[in-house]
């Protein structure tokens, strides 16, 4: 068996086209299962995306509910604050009168001070009066 340089270079080439073939062919097979794979884990990632999609709609909707009971509480308690407000103010009201009523005290008594000064001056110049005018009667009628 003799074979040609034409015969040599085809089987070459044959053979080089085989590894070729079965190079490809495990590389398609790993990429088959590593898609496959892909497809399992975007399967996986997808049923756990929707389950929290569900859980996220379920929160959303206690949300929206809380917060409409605490809207609801809070409308029920503003009249409170509008009364704390409004005694608060009346409050406020009642120290700016016991301060004007301190500060109008405050001058009477001041004025009873002095006017009862003014009066017991008086009384008591009124009294040296009288005694100097009851002395001078009686030593003008020892003069007499």
């Amino acid at each position: 068996m003799n074979l040609t340089f034409g015969q040599l270079a085809g089987l070459i080439a044959a053979f080089t086209f085989l590894l070729l073939v079965v190079f490809i062919c495990v590389s398609l097979s790993k990429l088959t299962q590593t898609i496959n794979e892909m497809n399992k884990s975007i399967k996986t990632l997808t049923d756990d995306a929707d389950g929290i999609a569900h859980e996220v709609e379920d929160l959303v909707q206690k949300t929206n509910t809380l917060m409409a009971d605490i809207n609801q509480k809070s409308a029920k308690i503003d009249p409170v604050f509008d009364a704390a407000a409004d005694l608060a103010k009346s409050v406020s009201d009642l120290n700016t009168a016991g301060q004007d009523l301190a500060g109008h005290l405050k001058d009477s008594v001041q004025k009873t001070t002095k006017m009862s000064l003014a009066y017991n001056t008086g009384r008591k110049a009124f009294k040296v009066y009288r005694a100097f005018k009851a002395r001078k009667q009686t030593t003008d009628s020892e003069r007499k």
